[in-house]
């Protein structure tokens, strides 16, 4: 295996410095610290290639994806060693390498030459949720359901360790709960110190769970080309409440598909031809015609199929009836602009008319009428006169039929409702044919203009052929514009009304299909060629945009229509349709303009003030003394819309989510945590994560006072650790423990004297001198460095406690760092026990990743806060500027005042976070560490002896006395510490301030 056969590099956020590669038929798991392979997955000889993997972070798993569209999920096997206390004996025979057990595999696609798995991609917030993207153009989402299984029923003999679900909720431990949780993400979903065997803990409540995909959305897709696009008719002010903008779409397999574009979703999709769809008219909003052609035969005969669909029923029926079968091809069908008759264009047949109403022909043209190379429907009609000689005469009817005054009022009424009821599209109804006009050109280019009017049709004009054009291909009529398309990459621009035409060479191929822009006085029109398309302003006569296929255009168009006035819409061969601007540039939409078949929590949707507002009332309701998630009784500052907006939010919220808000004991700290998964705020995400391990750890210390609660604390504490993901932030203890296994396993994996070497350092620093020894004296004599690992080897074992021989060491360790070898300076100085020296070092010359760890490690908690916290300024220096990884560091360390004063000092991107913290804070006050107790003491003294002077009204003289000894600036700068801190209320110590500069007699405006 090489390089050149791997598909992906990936680093695994769940463990530093890991990295793994994927080939088709296994996966390596690399440890970059020794540069070595500590874990292989390999598929079985039948097995289905890998096809990508993405790693998790909330889990030591991998998503996988195979050549067949499976997904897999693998999470890494647990091991008991993991969970040793420290003075129990080690592992005698420890990991071999890194296991990763398929837990969970959804539903393979059937595979085909065209149709393939494309990609995978994972929630990023949740990690329980993968969208498969096929070739066809199908999206299959499928999300991770976890389920309570009897734990006699597992197969003991597989060997695949059990998977047991969590034993905290938002940072707070459920115990019996634990069943109610909803699968909001994968550490939501199983735990991540599963325990191997079938030996728990006494007294747990550990449930083993099953994983398993279910398929929850599907999006289907455009399936491969050809296309034939036609946007419904254009938006007006009649329709306007019934205008929906449908898109429909020909495919080559026979089907249509409509697509709503304002959703972009899928609206129908209909089985109507057996054969590629060539072509497709609306008849109205809610109907369309299409056509297709068969393969020809010998003869030329064709089989054509022209169907007439209706979309809200689906209903689908012969247009032509019987006819069909073995006749010329079907080149183009041509609408009126009334939707009144169809023009059906054959290519070696007479040009047929047909009533679209009743789907009867009006007339089939003569042998020797010519044969149409183009044809459109004119814009112009008398359906306006029509309409005031029909209604004139039924006026005069109803009044000729008048008797009396009252019945005459009564035909008054009848006559008024007859006038709104022909505004309307009562002509329709009533088969009121009106005249239309439609003209074509023949294959020497001679344009004849026709007229329509019921079962008449009459020949009005015939123009010549223009000598500068060749054969006309395509025409486009709208207002007094006319404009023609020839083979030769000509266009004709005809002004009616001034009798005058234009001749625009544009030096490109075929004019394949022109087509006016929708509106009432858009002269814009796009005209379509083999090699791409252009936008023509037909006022001006002159090119607005262009689109070539080339080296930036991969594309090739194969049919254009407009979207709306201003943006066009192109089918290309890739198997995409595209929405563009006028000027050929992908186009922007407004996603609060979208129309969502059903509503979709995402809060990004509203207006950013919207969305703040959102996320404070569903963390914080003091008004309520329940919580709630009805917003209409809230008074918003902004308009009803955004309201009801905001309410439509709440609604789409799932039941779990509702369920979990609604409860009267879900703490404002978890509320916090949910609310950031649910906005998606990984920054938030990981405080909220953090803060909630430790608050709750160091209460749960602070509480175990009782001898049961002592015993019960070191499981707890071991078996219910920070998230290995996050490295140098979890426990001492638990983070020295899993850097144990993983020296152990690449003392296992090593191969050459490199990788010993590594192994040996790794374990000076750890500690395990004993073992070091061991590796060291494995040296072999010809190797060069024998001389220097024995002497190595008799140092280590050697080396003592006493004064000189401390001494010399650690000058010696001096030495080797100023001379540029720091990390052989930094083993001798953990070789005396002077690691705190060692990371002091390591901090100088900027290593300060490495000084952290080697605190972890090595320091007790003392030693190890007063590294972190000069690795916290470190990381809060202008220079550095990472003030979120310095907040998660000093709730590793308890230091829950400072975690206040950053935040409080970047108040502009943390001001609400700084609030809710300060609340969980107060909530329970004994969470507050040593370290900040002693250093709000006298805040805290102080505060009782304003509580005290206050519950006395300032009668007592000791307190009197006592606070007349200070300056009243003092006493105000007092109040703003209290403040800051979260002590007492802003309106509670500013109203008792004032009450007792009163009291005691003093001017209370001017020292305020």
């Amino acid at each position: 295996m090489t390089l050149n056969d791997c598909l992906q590099l990936a680093y695994l956020p769940s463990k530093r410095n890991h990295m793994l590669l994927l080939y088709p038929r296994e996966i390596l798991i690399l440890d970059l610290e020794v540069n070595q392979t500590v874990g292989v997955i390999a598929i079985e000889r039948t097995g289905v290639p890998f096809l990508q993997v993405i790693p998790c972070f909330q889990r030591d798993g991998l998503f996988c994806l195979h050549e067949n569209g499976c997904i897999t999920l693998r999470v890494r096997r647990s091991y008991n060693s993991i969970f040793t206390t420290s003075n129990e004996e080690p592992d005698p025979d420890p990991v071999q390498e890194l296991t990763y057990d398929l837990r969970s595999q959804c539903d393979a696609i059937r595979v085909t030459k065209t149709v393939r798995p494309f990609s995978m991609v994972c929630c990023p917030v949740n990690e329980n949720a993968a969208a498969l993207i096929v070739s066809d153009g199908r999206v299959m989402i499928w999300e991770l359901k976890s389920a309570v299984c009897n734990r006699n029923s597992r197969n003991s003999s597989s060997g695949v360790s059990p998977l047991y679900s969590p034993v905290s909720f938002c940072g707070i431990p459920v115990g019996v709960l634990q069943n109610k949780l909803p699968d909001l993400s994968l550490d939501n979903m199983i735990g991540q110190s599963a325990i191997a065997g079938e030996e728990h803990p006494k007294g747990s409540m550990l449930q083993e769970v099953q994983l398993k995909f279910l398929l929850t959305g599907l999006l289907s897709g455009l399936p491969s080309p050809q296309f034939a696009i036609r946007m419904c008719p254009p938006l007006t002010t009649k329709n306007i409440k019934m205008y929906q903008p449908l898109l429909a779409v020909g495919t080559s397999n026979g089907s249509v598909l409509v697509y709503h574009l304002t959703s972009g979703l899928l609206h129908k999709e209909l089985s109507i031809h057996s054969c590629e769809v060539k072509g497709i008219e609306w008849t109205s909003l809610t109907g369309f015609l299409s056509f297709s052609t068969s393969t020809p035969n010998n003869m030329g005969l064709v089989r054509n199929e022209l169907q007439l669909v209706d979309l809200p029923t689906g209903r689908s029926i012969a247009f032509r009836g019987e006819r069909g079968n073995d006749e010329s091809p079907i080149e183009m069908i041509k609408v009126s602009h009334l939707k009144q008759y169809l023009a059906v264009v054959f290519k070696d047949k007479p040009l047929e008319l047909w009533d679209v109403r009743t789907c009867t022909i009006l007339r089939e043209m003569s042998k020797n009428f010519p044969a149409i190379t183009a044809l459109e429907w004119s814009p112009s009609h008398n359906l306006k006169s029509l309409r005031k000689k029909q209604l004139a005469t039924r006026e005069a009817m109803a009044r000729q039929t008048v008797v009396s005054d009252t019945e005459l009022s009564v035909v008054e009424s009848s006559v008024i409702s007859l006038l709104q009821e022909a505004e309307s599209k009562s002509e329709l109804s009533q088969n009121i044919s009106a005249r239309e006009h439609f003209v074509f050109t023949d294959n020497d280019g001679q344009v004849y203009h026709l007229t329509v009017e019921g079962n008449s049709v009459k020949e009005s004009a015939r123009i010549p052929p223009d000598g500068s054009m060749g054969s006309i291909t395509c025409i486009a009529w709208k207002g007094d514009t006319l404009v023609l398309g020839d083979v030769d990459g000509n266009l004709n621009f005809w002004d009616l009304k001034g009798r005058v035409s234009r001749g625009i060479p544009t030096h490109r191929s075929w004019v394949r299909k022109i087509r006016f822009a929708p509106g009432k006085g858009n002269q814009k029109l796009i005209a379509m060629y083999n090699d791409g398309a252009e936008v023509w302003d037909t006022k001006e006569v002159q090119m607005v945009s262009s689109l070539r296929s080339g080296r930036n255009v991969t594309f090739r168009i194969l049919d254009v229509d407009w979207c709306t006035s201003d943006k066009v819409i192109l089918a290309s061969d890739d198997g995409c349709i595209r929405v563009l601007e006028m000027s050929m540039k992908s186009t922007c939409f407004r996603m609060d303009e979208q129309e969502l078949t059903e509503p979709v929590w995402c809060p990004y949707l509203l207006v950013p003030r919207a969305a703040l507002a959102l996320k404070a009332f569903l963390l914080h309701q003091p008004w309520n003394g329940r919580y709630s998630l009805d917003i209409s009784h809230v008074d918003y500052p902004e308009n009803e819309e955004i309201k009801n907006l905001l309410q439509e939010q709440l609604n789409s919220l799932s039941n779990d989510i509702k369920k979990l808000l609604l409860d009267p004991e879900f703490t404002l700290l978890q509320r916090c945590l949910l609310v950031s998964r649910l906005y998606g705020d990984e920054s938030e995400l990981h405080f909220w994560t953090v803060a909630a391990h430790y608050l709750h750890s160091l209460s749960q210390e602070k509480a175990a006072s009782t001898p049961a609660a002592k015993e019960t604390a070191p499981w707890d504490k071991v078996n219910n650790p920070l998230d290995i993901c996050y490295d140098v932030l979890c426990e001492n203890a638990y983070f020295q423990k899993f850097q144990l296994e993983r020296v152990n396993l690449q003392e296992v994996k090593r191969s050459t004297y490199d990788h010993t070497r590594k192994c040996t350092d790794q374990l000076l620093l750890l500690g395990q001198t004993d073992r070091a020894v061991q590796l060291l004296l494995e040296t072999s004599a010809d190797n060069q460095h024998y001389y220097c690992d024995s002497l190595k080897a008799c140092l280590v074992t050697t080396v003592t406690s006493s004064g000189p021989s401390q001494s010399t060491i650690k000058l010696v360790a001096t030495n080797m760092i100023a001379n540029g070898k720091l990390a052989e300076g930094v083993q001798l100085l953990c070789l005396i026990d002077k690691a705190a020296d060692a990371c002091r070092y390591l901090q100088t010359y900027g290593e300060w990743n490495r000084a952290a760890w080697l605190a972890k490690v090595r320091l007790n908690p003392e030693e190890c806060a007063d590294v972190l916290k000069r690795w916290v300024d470190h990381l809060c220096s202008p220079q550095v500027n990472q003030k979120s990884k310095a907040l998660l560091v000093l709730l590793s360390l308890g230091c829950f005042s400072s975690v206040a004063e950053t935040l409080h000092r970047d108040s502009l991107t943390w001001n609400k976070t700084q609030q809710h913290f300060r609340e969980t804070c107060r909530a329970g006050r004994s969470l507050w560490s040593t370290y900040d107790q002693e250093r709000f003491s006298s805040s805290t003294r102080h505060l009782s002896y304003m509580c005290f002077f206050e519950k006395n009204e300032l009668e007592n003289p000791t307190p009197r006395s006592l606070f007349l000894q200070r300056p009243c600036c003092y006493i105000i700068a007092l109040l703003l510490e209290l403040l800051h801190c979260g002590l007492i209320s802003t309106c509670h110590g500013f109203d008792f301030l004032y009450n007792f500069l009163q009291k005691i007699k003093l001017n209370s405006v001017s020292y305020i």
